[in-house]
């Protein structure tokens, strides 16, 4: 018993009730498609009885019951199970009413347009094919489908201790969806779940209606299992000629009986349960859905229309289970998992494609080249095959003689006399020609990865404007539902960071704009062995990029970060990222959006430099990932986001810099190592680096509070890979150098010393000297402290506060 039970019951999943992920079919519906595509029922031609499809399916591959198949097909034709219907039905196909469909010697159906799309190069060897159930036939394993069916159309079932419930979709934005994915893949990155989530709103019904909020969907999209609300389209309309109201329904929610609907309101009014009710009337037709409600005079609209989406189906719960067949498995998928399984088919199936139809062209181009050579001997070939006794030796004696193959003596055999006029060869030579650049297209495809994603792309896209409509389906916000980032305003904020790890977050307004050479305010309270060594500003809502001195990345949003006040010290991060032991975290910058075309140039303490694309720190999961491949006695110290274009400037702690155009550096992988910026002196150090741009100047300030702006004219250009020359006077008086910007006279800059302490001045206050000076005085400090940091604020971030 144990036996056939587990047997019965994988029969069950695996052959009956669940849906493939790669063309969204049981397998009762992808017989009946292939059986009606067998019987030419394609759009174009006449519809045929519903009895003599159901007949060929059953008879030739699904041998069950004429009825469950029926059934299945009239699924495929109702508009309002299907968002977008397989089969094109004339006659009584049922109604939301819950009435049945007319029988079946009384229906007609074919093919509808976009059921093509489904069996699309289905003869061109693009699917597997296995012998039907009493080895008479073949059928195939899967449909081609070239569109992603399983979301689009979506799916139910009940298997044997698993179910399904895949709600249909929209397909402009399932394909968006895909083509999201393929774009990343061309870039070389990994998609985001959360971008595929922004694509695809939520499920879209045929029946239209509302869903109520976003949680569920998300939790659908990101688990595979979620719930939601999805409620009736009606509005309040005063009656004509009356001073009465009445409650207009125009959408249902999904697979709701219209005519139960009905029944069910008028119970609720006959138990009292609603009371303002004095007639419904059911006025829908062809047009569409409208059931009209009247009321009381004295009734209140709004709260009997509560009633009725608490008390009947006009609000309903959804629940999504997103199980399907993977590999032939059932597994419970997420929306990224389900669109990766209908890529990896549609690479398989325009593989199979393009092999079958390379076959085909070079078989054509080998033919023609036998004529040719026919041709251009065109009088020795006819006297061969004249003195032949048969067409076997006739065949033998022209391969012997020019050395054809089998297939080539054939066609020449068989070669029209028509051919040999001048039009017929200039016909057969562009053919030629045709199929040569056929034949090179064909193996790019099957040779370059990126070259197959863009094919696959470019249909999606056809798909896409045949195809593709609007919502009907619309989502509101519900009013239960919180979205943490909605409740956060977006500020400017200031961000400090501590050498011991020690993070926190400040609104800009704290910090009152001071003269040059005052005392400043404390920023951040710290630990006597700790001192401030970043600090940066930013909004609530951008993603902050966390890059640490071993060469790894992580991602938070800015409000994750928690905000304290201006003494204290802050959180340590490890509470907030997953740092490996010995780990710090060495720079930080935030992010608004990721944008294609823009870089991080990583700059090491040993001067070693690196360009990569922001879009390749796109998706950073909790455990971080690696984002510079660096030597052990090497470290990153600061991170600058271009847009490959820019010249750099790289300043050391002992005085040098140089300036370099960015165009010397070739973007690299995020896990490269990078190539030498600046050739350093023995003891020397990388401090700090930045792009120039138009009106800038550099600004360097040292350990012991001096600084100064010089014009860029004074840096020369040169080769990346140099030692630079001198940039700042370096004196006992000034120390070393602690850190450079690049600024604008409408800039302002924070400096932090080693005791926490910031001021804030405007660098248009601060002299522009030379190239080998010492600077100004920028702030007081004590013998035992010193500067650590330096941040730069632009006009654009500038929210003056007071202290």
């Amino acid at each position: 018993m144990k036996t056939s039970f587990i047997d019965y019951a994988m029969s069950v999943i695996v052959a009956r009730a669940l849906p493939d992920a790669r063309d969204g079919l049981k397998p009762v519906h992808r017989r009946i498609l292939y059986a009606m595509n067998e019987l030419n029922l394609d759009p174009t031609k006449a519809y045929k009885k519903s009895a003599r499809i159901t007949g060929d399916t059953m008879g030739k591959y699904h041998p069950h019951g004429n009825l469950a198949i029926y059934d299945a097909m009239v699924r495929m034709a109702q508009e309002f199970s299907l968002r977008y219907p397989l089969v094109d039905g004339h006659g009584n196909f049922g109604s939301m009413d819950g009435d049945r469909a007319a029988a079946e010697r009384y229906t007609e159906a074919r093919l509808s347009r976009i059921a093509m799309e489904m069996l699309n190069d289905i003869e061109k060897q693009t699917v597997d094919f296995v012998p039907n159930y009493d080895g008479e036939f073949e059928e195939p394993t899967v449909l081609p489908s070239r569109f992603p069916n399983l979301l689009v159309n979506g799916s139910s079932g009940i298997a044997v201790g698993m179910a399904t419930n895949i709600p249909p979709h929209n397909l402009s934005e399932v394909i968006d969806g895909v083509i999201k994915i393929i774009n990343d893949r061309l870039g070389d990155r990994e998609t985001d779940i959360e971008d595929i989530i922004h694509i695809i709103k939520g499920p879209d019904f045929p029946t239209g209606g509302t869903i109520l909020g976003t949680a569920g969907i998300r939790a659908a999209y990101r688990t595979g299992r979620g719930k939601l609300l999805l409620r009736a389209d009606a509005s309040i309309e005063p009656m004509e000629k009356s001073s009465r109201e009445q409650i207009v329904v125009t959408e249902l929610p999904y697979q709701v009986n219209k005519a139960r609907l009905a029944e069910k309101i008028g119970e609720l009014v006959r138990d009292k349960k609603i009371d303002g009710i004095t007639d419904l009337r059911d006025e829908s037709d062809r047009n569409g859905v409208r059931i009209v409600i009247e009321l009381k005079k004295d009734a209140n609209a709004n709260v009997i229309l509560n009633q009725l989406y608490k008390f009947t189906q006009m609000q309903d719960t959804v629940g999504i289970i997103m199980l399907a067949l993977a590999n032939n498995e059932p597994a419970v998928l997420n929306i990224k998992e389900l669109l990766n399984l209908f890529i990896g088919h549609q690479k398989e199936i325009v593989t199979r494609r393009t092999m079958f139809d390379l076959g085909r062209a070079e078989k054509r181009a080998h033919i023609i080249e036998g004529y040719f050579i026919a041709l251009d001997n065109i009088d020795e070939t006819i006297a061969i095959i004249r003195s032949s006794a048969d067409t076997n030796g006739a065949k033998e004696r022209l391969s012997e003689r020019f050395g054809l193959s089998a297939e080539q003596v054939s066609a020449i055999v068989e070669m029209r006399l028509r051919t040999l006029t001048g039009l017929e060869r200039e016909r057969l030579q562009q053919e030629y020609g045709e199929l040569v650049e056929l034949i090179k297209e064909l193996k790019n495809i099957l040779e370059n990865e990126k070259r197959l994603y863009e094919v696959i792309r470019e249909e999606m896209l056809v798909v896409r404007s045949k195809y593709g409509d609007e919502r009907r389906t619309k989502i509101v916000h519900d009013e239960g539902e919180i979205n943490l980032e909605d409740l956060i305003d977006e500020e400017t904020s200031v961000l400090t960071l501590t050498h011991l790890n020690y993070i926190k977050r400040q609104p800009l307004t704290v910090y009152k704009l001071q003269n040059r050479g005052g005392k400043g305010v404390i920023g951040m309270g710290t630990r006597d062995e700790d001192m401030v060594k970043d600090m940066f500003v930013c909004n609530t809502h951008h993603y902050i990029l966390f890059l640490t001195n071993q060469g790894r990345a992580y991602r938070l949003k800015a409000y994750e970060i928690p905000e304290a006040g201006r003494a204290a010290k802050g959180t340590n991060i490890v509470n907030l990222l997953n740092l490996n032991g010995g780990e710090k975290v060495a720079a930080v910058i935030p992010i608004d959006e990721y944008v294609t075309g823009e870089y991080l140039l990583m700059v090491t303490k040993l001067g070693v430099v690196k360009k990569t694309s922001v879009s390749a720190y796109e998706n950073i999961s909790k455990a971080g990932l690696r984002a510079l491949n660096i030597r052990e006695d090497d470290e990153l110290i600061t991170v600058i986001r271009t847009d490959g274009n820019k010249e750099i400037f790289i300043a050391t702690r002992l005085g040098m810099g140089i300036r370099f155009n960015e165009g010397e550096l070739r973007p690299l992988g995020r896990t490269a190592a990078g190539v030498i910026g600046i050739r350093l002196n023995g003891g020397d150090r990388v401090v700090g680096a930045g792009t120039i741009e138009d009106e800038m100047k550099v600004l360097l300030v040292s350990e012991r509070g001096y600084g100064k702006r010089t014009e860029f004219a004074e840096f020369r250009l040169q080769a990346r890979g140099g030692k630079g020359t001198f940039v700042y006077k370096i004196t006992a008086k000034t120390g070393p150098i602690a850190g450079v910007i690049l600024t604008r006279d409408d800039d302002e800059l924070m400096i932090i010393n080693s005791e926490g302490v910031i001021i804030r001045i405007e660098t248009a206050k601060i002299a522009t000297i030379g190239r080998v000076t010492q600077g100004v005085k920028l702030i007081q400090l004590d013998e035992s402290v010193s500067v650590v940091s330096i941040a730069k604020i632009t006009a654009g971030e500038q929210d003056r506060g007071e202290e």
